[in-house]
């Protein structure tokens, strides 16, 4: 990491925050928690937001699984991916989807995510989040192509979640936070 890991000697936080994180982590701060608790309101924020995408969107934990693996591929975010495709493969997915993964994100998921190993609605979701962190700017027909699928709360929280790990893998990329050994 580019900072040194927090530590409750080098910088203390109250308690009840460093309690509220360990319970959402099983007991244990990860790397990206010991990088957030050098701010306490990040820390504070991030604890609860993150948890609301994570656990709380009723929307396929699959799908949203799937958005985020994408985004930490484009984005070189290989702690992002190292903690997320384990959460994919709970949630449904397969192996073979998360090879197709990196075939596309390798050829441009932008344009397409055809694989056979992805079925319509996961190669929808590789392409939109494929669109939000490398343009920004999302084709009509890509969203439209959604919305054959997806109510617009369904659209909202699978953003919301593609948009957070965005915002998250542009964290972990320039502290350079490294995976847990």
């Amino acid at each position: 990491m580019r900072i040194p890991d927090w530590t409750p000697e080098r910088k203390p936080q109250p308690p009840a925050l460093v309690d509220a994180i360990l319970a959402r982590r099983g007991g244990r701060l990860i790397n990206l928690d010991k990088a957030l608790l050098w701010s306490e309101p990040l820390a504070r924020g991030w604890n609860v937001y993150l948890k609301a995408v994570r656990n709380e969107l009723p929307t396929s934990p699959k799908l949203r699984e799937l958005g985020i693996c994408t985004v930490a591929l484009l984005t070189g975010a290989a702690y992002e991916y190292q903690h997320h495709a384990p959460d994919f493969l709970k949630a449904g997915g397969t192996q073979a989807e998360l090879d197709a993964l990196n075939a596309v994100v390798q050829a441009d998921a932008r344009q397409s995510a055809a694989h056979p190993a992805l079925g319509a609605v996961e190669q929808l979701v590789v392409q939109y989040a494929a669109q939000m962190t490398l343009d920004v700017k999302v084709t009509d027909a890509v969203f439209d192509a959604l919305r054959q699928h997806f109510d617009t709360t369904g659209l909202v929280e699978l953003t919301s979640a593609i948009a957070t790990y965005n915002m998250v893998a542009r964290f972990l990329v320039a502290l350079g936070v490294s995976p847990e050994a």
